[in-house]
């Protein structure tokens, strides 16, 4: 319409590219990938992906898995809540020690 505001961007030139979602999901994405090949569950994954709903809110695609996979995982999973990870730990802190195990190297 000819009295609308425009920014330069319409629909049509949107990108995922342009969203904050879709960065945080490919991060995200990213980690859990790393963890998962550590465990040596890469392969047990097939669907793993990053993603942006309708929205474009970042979700991360885990897809399904077989049985097994999923025992596995649970199994990681409790040996780190074991371990003392807890999801509410304080992650100022733990960023902070992360960084001071590493300063020095190059």
């Amino acid at each position: 319409m000819p009295h609308e505001p425009t920014d330069g961007d319409d629909a049509a030139t949107w990108s995922p590219l342009d969203s904050e979602g879709w960065y945080a999901a490919r991060n995200a994405t990213t980690a859990l990938r790393d963890a998962l090949v550590r465990a040596g569950l890469e392969k047990d994954f097939p669907y793993l992906r990053a993603d942006l709903n309708a929205f474009g809110h970042g979700l991360v695609e885990l897809g399904r898995v077989s049985p097994d996979t999923a025992e596995r995982l649970a199994e990681l999973l409790r040996l780190a809540l074991a371990s003392g990870f807890r999801r509410d730990h304080d992650r100022d802190e733990h960023a902070s020690a992360t960084s001071e195990k590493n300063e020095g190297r190059i």
